[in-house]
């Protein structure tokens, strides 16, 4: 597999020639059909490919593979889709004029992950919009954009996740170039670009793969059906697929790092799973580019063998999602305990998180009736990716409530501090830094009619599950994603600017106090406060005599914590108080704490306290 360029699908050479190259195994002709011209045969190769290259067919031309003389069909590999799923391929030359240069990739570490979704974070609805908030993101203080799915989808609202064309992008979003050129903003600002990609299912509209070849086997079933087909017969032309797609995103569009959906459903029994893989061909592409790129997992198995290295025989991952940690943290909130909460006890669990990462590590589960998980205690802090809420965990709630409407305003800036205090990567959802208020629905915008009841009749029964009484939104509806923008104006508003200046200062403490920046799992210490609902995170650094000493009242009472008998420290300095008139609280913490003292923390109220003036 060559690196340094796409071997499938359309492409241009530096002769601006086309060279073409389409797997479809099953098939005993294939021809090119260009708009306005006449078929031009591939030539058979092994392998099931078939290639040819010619001058017949120019950047913007639209195209088709006919095989077998049958019907047309758009190229699986296609760049672009401008006139929808169904419509022709479009030829696209990926050469872009780069001004990213001195931009360097920052160690995973200093990642303060921003996620958000294209087609709602702007009225635009696109790219340029995104682009034109990125001051906006500066001054918050992130340090990585991650950009949900951007593979192009049926019309023009999605979450992204049933892409059927995973080289395309989005062409309502603004296409390639439009993408080539957010990211190449995002960095000249020195904003790192994480994209989510989904190689666990491909969605139901438009999906011609089946006609080209056995890209999905019956071996295997996952949510969406027949499993993604890595390791049956024919298999390699899928991986390949997979693994030239994953390239394409770091070479092609300089993209740092890859978000990839939940890896558990993908089902892989080979002597090497698709996912070292991918580690191994993206290896090689970093020792050719000098440039640095990260693979982010999405996995609920509690599995730390996804984020071990492939020289420990592990699966290669640099880190991953950890939903248990938002879900203790939601139940430590106050969220009811139904649907998979059920497994959560609150601040116990939130506590364990804090200490282990996972929350069950060969614990039985209720839930899921079993035991699961296992020990993760030797992987460093920045493996785990933590967060209060996300495009999932809102969405997927019957009304698409964010934190701002089912919080008060104290626990917001509780469970942002708990987040980004943490020992892991932070992550936050667009619009929460301001307290968004609008909802976040699930949506799309499919044209078959059979198929848009079927997911509507399937969103009633994941809420039935859940036990969520009431009526579920319709996502098909123009309304549910139009009321699911953004509202930026919320932040001419003062207790949202009050927010908004809270989740700054938590961000700037984050990046310049010495401790919490390393985030070294193995100086936390955690104190439970059980009867209070309050918890002490200790942060610390191994070999290094400063700490952070984060107090946490989840109770909705006034709490009285005397000082830790066991801090060897006899003077702490106030670094931050939740609950201060500064943060449109109404008290003020003591400026220092001492050996001896007792304080009192207000409800929902978060304080930090420093042995470093820094």
């Amino acid at each position: 597999m060559q690196l340094d360029k796409r071997n499938i699908g359309l492409n241009f050479n530096e002769s601006k020639k086309a060279v073409v190259k389409v797997w479809a195994p099953q098939a005993e002709k294939v021809a090119l059909k260009v708009e306005g011209g006449e078929p031009i045969r591939l030539n058979k190769e092994n392998y099931g490919y078939f290639s040819v290259v010619t001058e017949s067919i120019r950047p913007g031309d639209r195209y088709w593979f006919q095989l077998d003389n049958d019907k047309q069909l758009p190229d699986p590999a296609s760049l672009a889709q401008p006139d929808g799923v169904h419509g022709a391929s479009m030829a696209v030359d990926l050469q872009y004029a780069w001004n990213d240069l001195p931009w360097i990739n920052p160690p995973l570490n200093n990642y303060l992950i921003y996620e958000l979704h294209v087609g709602t974070f702007t009225a635009e609805s696109d790219f340029e919009g995104v682009e034109k908030r990125l001051d906006h993101l500066k001054d918050l203080g992130v340090t990585a954009v991650e950009i949900m799915p951007v593979g192009a989808f049926p019309g023009s609202r999605n979450w992204g996740y049933d892409g059927v064309f995973p080289f395309a992008v989005q062409t309502s979003y603004g296409g390639p170039q439009g993408l080539q050129k957010l990211v190449d903003t995002c960095h000249q600002k020195g904003l790192a670009v994480i994209l989510d990609v989904v190689y666990n299912h491909f969605g139901p509209e438009g999906n011609y793969l089946s006609s080209y070849g056995p890209y999905f086997t019956d071996k295997y079933h996952t949510p969406w059906g027949n499993a993604v087909n890595f390791d049956d017969k024919d298999c390699d032309g899928v991986r390949d697929f997979v693994v030239e797609n994953v390239l394409m995103w770091f070479r092609d569009f300089h993209i740092d790092a890859l978000r990839l959906d939940a890896v558990h459903a993908i089902k892989d029994y080979s002597a090497v799973h698709v996912l070292q893989e991918i580690r191994q061909q993206i290896d090689l592409l970093m020792e050719q580019t000098g440039r640095r790129y990260y693979l982010i997992a999405e996995s609920d198995l509690n599995d730390p063998r996804y984020i071990t290295p492939l020289d420990q025989q592990g699966l290669g991952m640099d880190a991953q999602w950890v939903d248990e940690f938002h879900h203790a943290l939601r139940v430590s909130a106050g969220e009811p305990k139904k649907g998979y909460y059920l497994d959560f006890n609150g601040l116990a669990d939130l506590t364990k998180s804090y200490r282990d990462a996972y929350v069950y590590t060969g614990a039985y589960s209720a839930e899921r009736r079993r035991k699961f998980g296992k020990d993760a205690s030797q992987h460093p802090g920045k493996q785990f990716v933590v967060f209060s809420q996300n495009h999932d965990q809102v969405g997927n709630r019957l009304l698409g409530e964010r934190s701002g409407t089912l919080y008060g305003f104290e626990m917001q800036k509780l469970m942002a501090a708990a987040v980004l205090f943490s020992p892991y990567i932070p992550m936050l959802f667009m619009g929460e830094e301001w307290g968004e208020s609008n909802p976040f629905y699930y949506f799309v915008s499919h044209t078959d009619e059979e198929l848009v009841e079927m997911v509507r009749q399937g969103r009633k029964k994941e809420f039935a599950a859940m036990n969520a009484g009431g009526e579920a939104i319709d996502p098909q509806s123009e309304n549910t994603f139009n009321a699911s923008r953004l509202n930026w104006s919320l932040l001419e508003i003062p207790p949202h600017q009050a927010l908004f200046q809270f989740y700054k200062k938590l961000i700037t403490l984050r990046k310049t106090n010495a401790v919490l920046a390393a985030n070294d799992r193995l100086a936390v210490n955690v104190q439970l406060f059980a009867s209070k609902q309050v918890l002490l995170l200790d942060r610390g650094m191994q070999n290094h005599n400063d700490h952070v000493f984060c107090l946490m009242n989840f109770s909705k009472q006034p709490q009285e914590i005397l000082y830790p008998s066991d801090i060897i420290m006899t003077d702490l300095q106030l670094i931050i108080d939740s609950a201060s008139q500064k943060w449109y609280g109404t008290t003020e913490a003591p400026d220092r704490w001492k050996e001896g003292q007792e304080i009192v923390l207000q409800p929902a109220s978060f304080v930090a306290y420093s042995t470093s003036h820094d």
